[in-house]
């Protein structure tokens, strides 16, 4: 029975969609001159800096990159 009524109620469109409008509390909080002057800097990523173990993680994913392009390019 609850099958059959959550069926119902989905032909009958009882359940709507999320709001076609959204709204930003950040724009709404802050001014446009704030918020252009926010620049994202990727090495000091909310307050933390990237230690040396992120960075080997980043040279051991560019390498197997390069290592997958080389085997498919020459098998």
């Amino acid at each position: 029975t609850d099958y059959n009524q959550l069926g119902f109620n989905l032909r009958s469109n009882i359940f709507y969609g999320g709001p076609l409008v959204t709204q930003s509390l950040m724009k709404d909080s802050y001014t446009p001159e704030t918020i252009q002057k926010a620049i994202r800097d990727p090495k000091n990523w909310h307050g933390r800096k990237t230690d040396q173990l992120g960075k080997w993680h980043e040279k051991n994913v560019q390498n197997l990159n390069v290592k997958k392009a080389l085997e498919d390019k020459y098998g």
